[in-house]
Protein backbone atom coordinates (compact mmCIF):
# COMPACT_ATOMS: atom_id res chain seq x y z
CA UNK A 1 0.00 0.00 0.00
CA UNK A 2 1.27 3.28 -0.84
CA UNK A 3 1.94 6.04 1.51
CA UNK A 4 0.48 9.34 1.58
CA UNK A 5 1.98 12.82 2.67
CA UNK A 6 0.69 15.78 4.16
CA UNK A 7 -1.43 17.92 2.29
CA UNK A 8 -0.89 21.57 2.06
CA UNK A 9 -3.74 21.77 4.21
CA UNK A 10 -2.55 19.57 6.85
CA UNK A 11 0.89 21.66 7.12
CA UNK A 12 -0.90 24.86 7.32
CA UNK A 13 -1.95 23.45 11.06
CA UNK A 14 1.45 22.84 12.19
CA UNK A 15 3.77 24.86 14.19
CA UNK A 16 6.50 26.58 12.13
CA UNK A 17 9.70 24.70 11.53
CA UNK A 18 12.75 26.14 13.89
CA UNK A 19 15.60 26.87 11.50
CA UNK A 20 19.17 28.90 11.86
CA UNK A 21 18.61 32.34 12.88
CA UNK A 22 20.56 35.02 10.89
CA UNK A 23 23.27 35.25 13.43
CA UNK A 24 24.39 31.21 12.39
CA UNK A 25 24.24 31.63 8.84
CA UNK A 26 27.81 32.96 6.72
CA UNK A 27 28.70 34.01 3.47
CA UNK A 28 32.20 33.53 2.77
CA UNK A 29 33.66 36.52 0.89
CA UNK A 30 37.63 35.94 1.20
CA UNK A 31 39.99 33.06 0.59
CA UNK A 32 40.56 32.86 4.43
CA UNK A 33 36.96 33.03 4.84
CA UNK A 34 36.54 30.14 2.30
CA UNK A 35 39.35 27.80 4.03
CA UNK A 36 37.61 28.46 6.93
CA UNK A 37 34.21 27.53 6.00
CA UNK A 38 35.61 24.66 3.90
CA UNK A 39 37.09 22.85 7.08
CA UNK A 40 33.97 23.10 9.25
CA UNK A 41 31.85 21.56 6.10
CA UNK A 42 34.40 18.88 5.79
CA UNK A 43 34.79 18.12 9.50
CA UNK A 44 30.83 17.57 9.61
CA UNK A 45 30.62 14.45 7.49
CA UNK A 46 27.24 14.97 6.53
CA UNK A 47 25.11 18.27 5.65
CA UNK A 48 22.31 19.65 3.95
CA UNK A 49 22.79 20.54 0.73
CA UNK A 50 20.61 23.20 -1.61
CA UNK A 51 21.22 25.37 -4.99
CA UNK A 52 19.51 28.60 -5.56
CA UNK A 53 19.67 30.11 -9.02
CA UNK A 54 18.31 33.66 -10.75
CA UNK A 55 14.92 32.54 -12.15
CA UNK A 56 14.37 33.08 -15.49
CA UNK A 57 10.52 34.18 -16.74
CA UNK A 58 10.27 34.23 -20.49
CA UNK A 59 10.29 30.41 -22.68
CA UNK A 60 13.39 29.03 -23.91
CA UNK A 61 15.58 30.77 -21.58
CA UNK A 62 18.46 28.77 -20.11
CA UNK A 63 19.23 29.41 -16.53
CA UNK A 64 23.00 30.26 -15.53
CA UNK A 65 22.67 28.71 -11.81
CA UNK A 66 23.64 27.68 -9.31
CA UNK A 67 24.37 31.31 -7.75
CA UNK A 68 24.64 29.76 -4.71
CA UNK A 69 25.54 26.63 -3.42
CA UNK A 70 24.53 25.95 0.60
CA UNK A 71 25.85 23.77 2.98
CA UNK A 72 24.44 23.40 6.10
CA UNK A 73 25.19 21.93 9.66
CA UNK A 74 23.80 21.34 13.37
CA UNK A 75 24.35 24.80 14.24
CA UNK A 76 25.38 26.66 11.11
CA UNK A 77 25.23 27.20 7.37
CA UNK A 78 27.56 28.43 4.64
CA UNK A 79 26.44 30.32 1.55
CA UNK A 80 28.89 29.84 -1.46
CA UNK A 81 28.27 32.29 -3.86
CA UNK A 82 29.43 31.64 -7.17
CA UNK A 83 30.51 35.11 -8.40
CA UNK A 84 33.04 34.92 -5.54
CA UNK A 85 35.76 33.30 -7.68
CA UNK A 86 38.11 33.50 -4.48
CA UNK A 87 35.61 30.37 -3.40
CA UNK A 88 35.14 28.32 -6.77
CA UNK A 89 38.02 26.27 -6.17
CA UNK A 90 36.98 25.50 -2.44
CA UNK A 91 33.38 24.68 -3.56
CA UNK A 92 34.88 22.78 -6.64
CA UNK A 93 36.65 20.43 -3.37
CA UNK A 94 33.30 20.13 -1.74
CA UNK A 95 31.26 18.84 -4.61
CA UNK A 96 33.96 16.81 -5.79
CA UNK A 97 34.48 15.18 -2.39
CA UNK A 98 33.18 11.29 -1.37
CA UNK A 99 34.16 11.67 2.23
CA UNK A 100 31.19 14.29 2.60
CA UNK A 101 27.74 13.27 2.41
CA UNK A 102 25.21 16.22 0.62
CA UNK A 103 21.82 15.68 1.66
CA UNK A 104 18.81 17.54 0.35
CA UNK A 105 15.70 17.00 -2.19
CA UNK A 106 15.44 16.87 -6.00
CA UNK A 107 19.44 17.11 -6.07
CA UNK A 108 19.06 14.61 -9.11
CA UNK A 109 18.59 18.07 -11.53
CA UNK A 110 22.11 19.86 -9.98
CA UNK A 111 23.95 17.62 -10.75
CA UNK A 112 23.75 18.21 -14.84
CA UNK A 113 23.54 21.76 -13.40
CA UNK A 114 26.71 22.04 -11.66
CA UNK A 115 28.51 20.31 -14.17
CA UNK A 116 27.13 22.82 -16.98
CA UNK A 117 28.27 25.53 -14.59
CA UNK A 118 31.76 24.29 -12.90
CA UNK A 119 32.62 21.55 -15.14
CA UNK A 120 33.10 18.76 -12.47
CA UNK A 121 31.03 15.98 -10.88
CA UNK A 122 28.85 16.39 -8.02
CA UNK A 123 29.97 13.23 -6.01
CA UNK A 124 28.37 11.59 -2.70
CA UNK A 125 24.59 12.33 -3.13
CA UNK A 126 21.80 11.18 -1.28
CA UNK A 127 18.17 12.40 -2.35
CA UNK A 128 16.15 11.88 0.18
CA UNK A 129 13.26 11.66 -2.38
CA UNK A 130 15.04 8.80 -3.18
CA UNK A 131 14.47 7.55 0.99
CA UNK A 132 10.97 8.22 0.89
CA UNK A 133 10.11 6.70 -2.36
CA UNK A 134 11.69 3.43 -0.88
CA UNK A 135 9.70 3.52 1.99
CA UNK A 136 6.42 3.43 0.01
CA UNK A 137 5.78 7.63 -0.42
CA UNK A 138 4.02 7.26 -4.27
CA UNK A 139 5.47 11.06 -5.29
CA UNK A 140 8.77 12.84 -4.37
CA UNK A 141 7.99 13.99 -1.12
CA UNK A 142 9.65 17.36 -1.29
CA UNK A 143 10.67 19.12 2.06
CA UNK A 144 7.60 21.10 3.09
CA UNK A 145 5.95 17.75 3.16
CA UNK A 146 8.99 15.92 5.26
CA UNK A 147 8.87 18.59 7.60
CA UNK A 148 5.73 18.33 8.13
CA UNK A 149 5.68 14.74 8.52
CA UNK A 150 8.40 13.95 10.27
CA UNK A 151 8.85 17.12 12.27
CA UNK A 152 5.36 18.20 12.74
CA UNK A 153 6.36 21.91 11.42
CA UNK A 154 5.49 23.90 8.99
CA UNK A 155 8.47 24.48 6.31
CA UNK A 156 7.41 28.03 4.95
CA UNK A 157 8.38 28.85 1.19
CA UNK A 158 7.94 32.38 -0.07
CA UNK A 159 7.11 32.71 -3.76
CA UNK A 160 8.97 36.31 -3.07
CA UNK A 161 11.87 34.83 -1.88
CA UNK A 162 12.49 32.05 -4.05
CA UNK A 163 12.06 33.47 -7.47
CA UNK A 164 14.01 36.86 -6.19
CA UNK A 165 17.92 37.30 -7.84
CA UNK A 166 19.83 34.70 -6.45
CA UNK A 167 22.43 36.32 -8.54
CA UNK A 168 22.90 39.53 -6.87
CA UNK A 169 26.25 40.54 -5.23
CA UNK A 170 25.15 40.78 -1.94
CA UNK A 171 22.08 38.25 -0.92
CA UNK A 172 19.43 40.05 1.60
CA UNK A 173 18.50 38.56 5.04
CA UNK A 174 15.51 37.42 3.83
CA UNK A 175 17.24 34.97 0.68
CA UNK A 176 19.61 34.15 3.27
CA UNK A 177 17.26 32.44 6.03
CA UNK A 178 15.69 30.81 3.22
CA UNK A 179 18.58 29.08 1.11
CA UNK A 180 20.65 28.42 4.59
CA UNK A 181 17.33 26.80 6.11
CA UNK A 182 16.48 24.98 2.92
CA UNK A 183 19.33 23.18 3.43
CA UNK A 184 19.13 22.97 7.34
CA UNK A 185 15.36 21.20 6.98
CA UNK A 186 17.03 18.04 4.67
CA UNK A 187 19.79 17.90 7.42
CA UNK A 188 16.92 17.96 10.17
CA UNK A 189 14.83 15.29 8.18
CA UNK A 190 17.87 13.14 7.97
CA UNK A 191 18.68 12.82 11.59
CA UNK A 192 15.10 11.89 12.24
CA UNK A 193 14.93 9.32 9.86
CA UNK A 194 18.06 7.76 11.78
CA UNK A 195 19.44 5.90 8.93
CA UNK A 196 23.23 4.21 9.32
CA UNK A 197 25.76 5.36 7.11
CA UNK A 198 25.47 2.82 4.91
CA UNK A 199 21.94 2.93 4.05
CA UNK A 200 21.93 5.93 2.42
CA UNK A 201 20.99 5.51 -1.37
CA UNK A 202 24.41 7.23 -1.92
CA UNK A 203 24.73 8.96 -5.97
CA UNK A 204 27.88 8.64 -7.12
CA UNK A 205 30.30 9.12 -9.83
CA UNK A 206 28.92 6.17 -12.09
CA UNK A 207 25.15 8.01 -12.01
CA UNK A 208 26.33 11.58 -12.17
CA UNK A 209 27.53 10.66 -15.76
CA UNK A 210 24.01 9.73 -16.75
CA UNK A 211 22.93 12.48 -15.26
CA UNK A 212 24.83 14.86 -16.50
CA UNK A 213 23.93 13.97 -20.41
CA UNK A 214 20.03 14.23 -19.52
CA UNK A 215 20.28 17.47 -18.16
CA UNK A 216 22.30 18.94 -20.71
CA UNK A 217 20.20 17.12 -23.57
Amino acid sequence: MKKIAPTKDEIKLLEPFIGLALAHIHVPSTTAQFASATAAIKAAGIVGFDTESKPTFIVGDVSEGPHVVQFALRDQAYLFQLHRAEGIPFLIELLQSDALIKVGFGLRSDRGHIYAKLGVHFNAVVDLNTVFSRDGYHKEMGVRAAVGLLLKQRFAKSRHVTTSNWSQPQLTPQQMLYAANDAYAALKVLETLDLRREDLPVMGVAVSDAAERSSLG
